[in-house]
């Protein structure tokens, strides 16, 4: 795990500027659970997610362990046995708790981690009152982005959960529904075959995935303007999308038949009509929004079926290069992808729902894993994953940049997670130059 921060940038702010970004994010995690009860932040709906309540507690160990521990002299645990129990996956600091039974720990009860939250946060600004150095302040600026990687999976795992309870309760039961339009007719967008520099640019904060920067051939292809809509989708379905194994990876299809799925998660349909689970609840589905909760194996199947195929990761930071970071964030309170608008240009590249790309997580040429603890953060999941890229709905916006590499296992849908289609060479259609 590496950060490329910006050491003159840091020097010009220190330490107010970092304490402030460290109580903004730390601050937005505890408005995510406000409207949550005890009992809400106690369940786990599946493997793969975790407790709301143990999110609190893991990104506060993390402060705790990379840097209270190593760093402040004559340093106190709040609780000396938080160190394995609240450990996700770091094997150089020892066992852990299988992550299914997270859902057990009834103790140390929600209001003894909210106390052991504002213990590390005092110390954490105790130290940086008297230690600002270069290595703890990187170290501060990986803790608050692996802070807002859990504050999307707060979100992603409490609709899950509140999905699998049979009242279905809404995460934003006040709030209004953004206002519905239709989308724009789909274009292409053509980019020359070339050699390119990808990867982070050095210019601020990365995960050690992101580097080396380094240069790639690519060759011509165009891009869709904006992300495939649920409109489109249940085209797809209707056409027997999902009892057509000729459209289906092979493992894909098998998880097709063993899951019994006929739509994206999420779905249900009461005789002509369909409903999408949402934040804010059971909703109509709004035939113009772009699909999510879809798998990468539904992706995969979907361009297939489309006459197009998935881009590669480089192929969508190419496309993604000359476009500024905005759109439907995390900050907007939403939680919910919204329709493109109607300008022209790429659309939605940022924002609304992370985009499966067809590239395998694997590491770029001349990637050294870090050393120490940190090197456990990325590397040792470069197996039988695939990539996302552009950030979602859910994303902080602050957290968002061109080179960000999400990954997720192919079947995996609770994500925010949609698709935008490709094609090799100057697709002709209604191609835009």
């Amino acid at each position: 795990m590496t950060t490329a921060p910006n050491m003159q940038s840091m020097s010009l702010s220190l330490p107010h500027k970092w304490m402030e970004r460290y109580g903004k994010v730390r601050n937005q995690t505890l408005r995510l659970v406000e409207t949550l009860a005890p009992d809400d932040q106690m369940v786990q709906s599946m493997p793969e997610a975790s407790p709301t309540k143990w999110h609190i507690a893991h990104t506060t160990w993390f402060f705790e362990t990379f840097i209270l521990k190593p760093y402040m002299r004559d340093y106190i645990p709040f609780d000396a046995r938080f160190t394995g129990l609240f450990n996700s996956y770091y094997k150089r600091l020892g066992d852990h708790p299988d992550r299914t039974i997270r859902s057990t720990f009834s103790r140390p009860t929600l209001d003894q981690i909210f106390l052991y939250r504002n213990y590390v946060d005092k110390d954490i600004r105790n130290l940086l009152d008297h230690d600002a150095s270069p290595r703890i302040l990187q170290l501060l600026e990986l803790g608050l982005n692996h802070e807002q990687q859990h504050q999307e999976l707060i979100i992603t795992d409490i609709k899950h959960a509140f999905w699998t309870n049979p009242l279905r309760p809404g995460y934003q039961p006040n709030q209004i529904r953004s206002v519905e339009w239709g989308a724009p007719s789909l274009t292409w967008h053509c980019f020359n075959e070339g050699v390119y520099e990808v990867g982070h640019d050095m210019g601020g904060f990365a995960f050690d995935n992101e580097l080396p920067r380094h240069l790639t051939y690519i060759q011509p292809f165009s891009m869709a303007s904006r992300l495939v809509t649920n409109k489109e989708y249940l085209t797809f379905m209707a056409d027997g999308g999902y009892t057509r194994p000729e459209l289906w990876l092979s493992d894909a299809w098998d998880h097709v038949c063993a899951h019994s799925w006929t739509a994206p998660l999420y779905w249900e349909q009461a005789g002509d009509e369909w409903t999408q689970f949402t934040c804010r609840g059971t909703l109509p589905l709004n035939l113009s929004e772009p699909v999510c909760h879809v798998s990468f194996y539904e992706a995969d199947a979907f361009a297939r079926w489309a006459g197009a195929r998935l881009p590669t990761e480089f192929e969508w930071e190419v496309a993604a290069d000359s476009i500024g970071i905005s759109g439907n964030f995390l900050e907007d309170e939403n939680y919910h992808p919204r329709p493109a608008g109607t300008q022209a240009g790429l659309q939605q590249i940022f924002g609304d729902t992370w985009e499966w790309t067809a590239s395998p997580y694997s590491a770029y040429p001349g990637y050294c894993v870090p050393e120490g603890i940190e090197g456990e953060y990325n590397g040792k999941f470069m197996c039988n994953q695939m990539v996302l890229r552009g950030g979602s709905c859910i994303t902080p916006v602050s957290h968002m940049r061109k080179s960000y590499r999400n990954y997720f296992p192919p079947h995996m849908r609770w994500q925010f997670s949609g698709i935008r289609l490709a094609h090799d060479g100057r697709f002709h259609v209604g191609a835009d130059s």
